[in-house]
């Protein structure tokens, strides 16, 4: 039985992604709006990171994890969609066997750590409106620089697991994945036997992560506005309240559309709702969060209009 399951499991050297099927020409049409869609979220999570980078106003636990999480925006985004991009201007749309997994591999250790970093930033918001004249003795820089190595080594640490497990599944032809990333759910599918240890680990790992953590996030959100009501200064609300408003809006859409997803993988979502939710999370959330982020912070907007003034100085000289 090992042996057999050793043998299929080689006889996969590498996968179909379909992505979305259509004419040569509508490929064209969606290769052009991914392209600026991802060049956009490249512009905006950048400008965020050099923003924070090079103001001084900007060096406070808030921004640093903000300018953090936007890198991560970058990396994120560029695990999935340069290829998916490729695929829209090629007739095989093959990805190898170990490319497969290591996009699957760095795709979700990312995403993992971007639910980390929303973690983070609640707990940040929390000391800082909660415990303001402590926020300073607590919130060292011993303790930022922890969180911030935290949010970047937990996911690529807690998704060895799931794609070890995957990985070793038996897997036969067919060999084509009905979407535009290397997803664990039709991966799983595609294994000749079905292994249900597997997709209970997976099912349980997805749901004490996304809940535990969207559960830590509103917790620590509600103390937050009790905390703004109670304030008696008008202007002091409606500050709080905006920083609030713009992470409370990136973690409904990053948690609103992952769970829907991940949490029941054996549920049986439809392949097209399971494309429109994953492009949602992995291509629209990216290009909208410098947007959130920017728009509701006038120290972030003073930050990046000296970013982009900045640069129209350099291409003048």
């Amino acid at each position: 039985m090992n042996v057999s399951s050793r043998e299929t499991t080689h006889s996969v050297t590498h996968f179909i992604l379909l992505g979305f099927p259509s004419s040569p020409e509508v490929q064209l049409l969606y290769f052009g709006l991914f392209s600026a869609a991802y060049i956009l979220t490249l512009m905006g999570n950048t400008a965020i990171v050099c923003a924070v980078r090079w103001d001084q106003r900007l060096h406070t636990p808030m921004y640093i994890f903000l300018g953090n999480f936007s890198f991560l925006e970058i990396c994120y985004v560029t695990t999935t969609v340069p290829n998916m991009l490729a695929n829209f201007l090629s007739s095989s749309k093959s990805i190898s066997f170990v490319s497969c997994f290591v996009q699957f591999y760095f795709f979700f250790s990312f995403g993992c750590d971007e639910g980390f970093y929303l973690c983070i930033m609640a707990f940040d918001r929390y000391l800082a409106i909660c415990h303001p004249l402590h926020y300073s003795r607590i919130m060292t820089k011993e303790l930022y620089t922890g969180l911030v190595i935290f949010g970047w080594s937990c996911g690529f640490i807690l998704f060895v697991t799931p794609v070890v497990l995957i990985s070793r599944l038996p897997f036969c032809n067919p060999n084509i994945i009905d979407h535009f990333i290397c997803d664990p759910v039709p991966l799983m599918m595609l294994s000749c036997s079905e292994d249900t240890t597997t997709q209970l680990i997976y099912s349980t790992f997805n749901a004490v992560f996304m809940t535990g953590s969207f559960l830590f996030i509103l917790c620590s959100y509600a103390l937050v506005i009790l905390a703004v009501v109670r304030m008696p200064s008008a202007a002091s609300k409606r500050k709080a309240f905006s920083t609030c408003a713009s992470h409370l809006a990136v973690v409904i859409l990053f948690f609103g559309s992952v769970m829907v997803m991940y949490v029941s993988p054996g549920s049986g979502h439809p392949v097209k709702e399971q494309k429109i939710v994953t492009l949602f999370y992995s291509v629209i959330t990216p290009l909208c969060n410098p947007l959130i982020y920017s728009l509701r912070n006038n120290e972030m907007k003073a930050a990046l209009r000296k970013v982009f003034w900045a640069e129209i100085s350099v291409l003048k000289t």
